[in-house]
């Protein structure tokens, strides 16, 4: 196998410049055999056996549909060391299971979690787009995009779905970025423990929040989603208040960040390509749907997804060995240039677009990803509307290997 001089497990590889990123990736792509890395040192977690680094496509495709042999359960897809059973308490949703608690979970949240319920929103999702744009207006050129549109947007739905009043947005917010921007300096400072400590401490004020308010809406039900969520009795199961916690806390990172993230790199984008600009200028509704499709592919704001082999298993020639891990890399699967012709072109006419930027087929695929290509559609028909020459700087990027992530990016118009 051919080595490589990069390491996957070393976070200072994500803080490298994108480019370097890229051909690391497409020399993973030319490899033979994906190659395998030894996993990154944490105080709190045990060091496992490494993992294989999955940068196809097909790959990706394939190991996503089929669940019962590769693992999100067996310590938890959203990580690559096994995290400690305290950490599952908080962070041990749908995501990170597998059949049959995952169906399980699935089947009682998606009986609220529907279409229909979506679409009762999808005109509060204009009225804020609409809102956050005349705010936007209202300040002037020269702001953090991110603070003040992508993040507002997504952050704001979520909340009202769930029934959080707005005086705890900020609080949402706050706790979000520390659970997601662990090893970032601007959200976490001090030693490995510390950030284990941040991490949990944060998990615990979310779950406490929603569990408060699942109490009273146990008694005092509303058209909201905790209401439905905690009042759902299907076939005679319901969510625990464990399991609500959870999800709100998946709900919340899923929902929030990854939508928040797709909205900054989408106006990266059209400020690098003023060409499909033009393009979404001249039919803003029409070219809405593969300029979000496209967005998402070149965004992909999850990195990867973990699985464990749970039976030696032979993909693509290879053997897996039982018990190995292998980590799905899925902002490599979106510019594979096997599915994507000139991968590495944004283009809003693209089409067929198979990108992985909702997770591969099968079970785990994102649960939200309608809402989230409606506030993704919305939000940019109301800036190319009302603010069709906004552009976005240089991106200050989150210093994670889970999330594609931006923290702060100037804006003018």
């Amino acid at each position: 196998m051919t080595a490589v001089d990069f390491d996957l497990s070393d976070l200072e590889f994500w803080a490298r410049p994108m480019a370097e990123r890229a051909r690391a990736f497409d020399l993973i792509r030319s490899l033979e055999r994906p190659p395998h890395f030894e996993e990154m040192e944490i105080s709190f977690a045990p060091k496992g056996p490494g993992y294989y680094a999955l940068a196809r496509h097909a790959d990706i495709v394939e190991v996503s549909r089929h669940p019962e042999i590769f693992s999100s359960g067996d310590g938890g897809a959203t990580n690559i060391p096994d995290m400690p059973a305290e950490f599952t308490e908080y962070f041990g949703s749908m995501i990170n299971m597998d059949d049959p608690r995952h169906a399980r979970l699935r089947r009682i949240v998606s009986r609220s979690f529907t279409p229909k319920m979506i679409k009762q929103f999808e005109a509060d999702v204009e009225v804020a787009a609409a809102k956050i744009v005349d705010d936007l207006l209202a300040k002037g050129p020269g702001g953090d995009f991110v603070a003040d549109v992508a993040a507002r947007l997504p952050l704001k739905i979520i909340c009202d779905m769930m029934g959080i009043p707005e005086r705890d947005y900020q609080f949402v917010f706050d706790r979000s970025n520390v659970i997601l921007g662990g090893f970032d300096p601007e959200y976490s400072s001090g030693e490995p423990d510390q950030v284990a400590e941040r991490l949990l401490t944060a998990g615990m004020e979310l779950q406490q929040l929603v569990q408060d308010l699942a109490g009273y809406r146990a008694e005092n039900p509303t058209d909201d989603l905790t209401s439905s969520l905690v009042n759902a009795n299907i076939d005679g199961e319901r969510l625990t208040l464990q399991e609500l916690g959870s999800f709100f806390i998946l709900l919340v990172v899923a929902g929030n960040e990854t939508t928040r993230n797709a909205i900054s790199y989408g106006l990266r984008l059209l400020t690098k390509n003023p060409d499909q600009r033009a393009l979404w200028l001249e039919d803003i509704d029409g070219r809405a749907p593969g300029a979000v499709e496209e967005i998402v592919r070149l965004a992909s704001p999850v990195n990867y997804m973990r699985r464990k082999v749970t039976r030696d298993f032979e993909l693509n020639g290879h053997l897996y060995p039982q018990g190995m891990k292998v980590v799905l890399f899925y902002w490599a699967a979106n510019r594979d240039p096997e599915v994507f012709a000139d991968p590495y072109r944004f283009d809003i006419t693209r089409d067929p677009n198979p990108h992985v930027g909702f997770g591969g087929p099968g079970p785990h695929f994102c649960l939200g990803a309608h809402l989230a290509r409606r506030e993704i559609t919305l939000m940019f028909r109301e800036l190319l509307r009302r603010v069709p020459a906004i552009e976005g700087g240089r991106p200050d990027r989150l210093r994670s290997n889970f999330i594609n992530g931006i923290k702060h990016m100037e804006c003018t118009f």
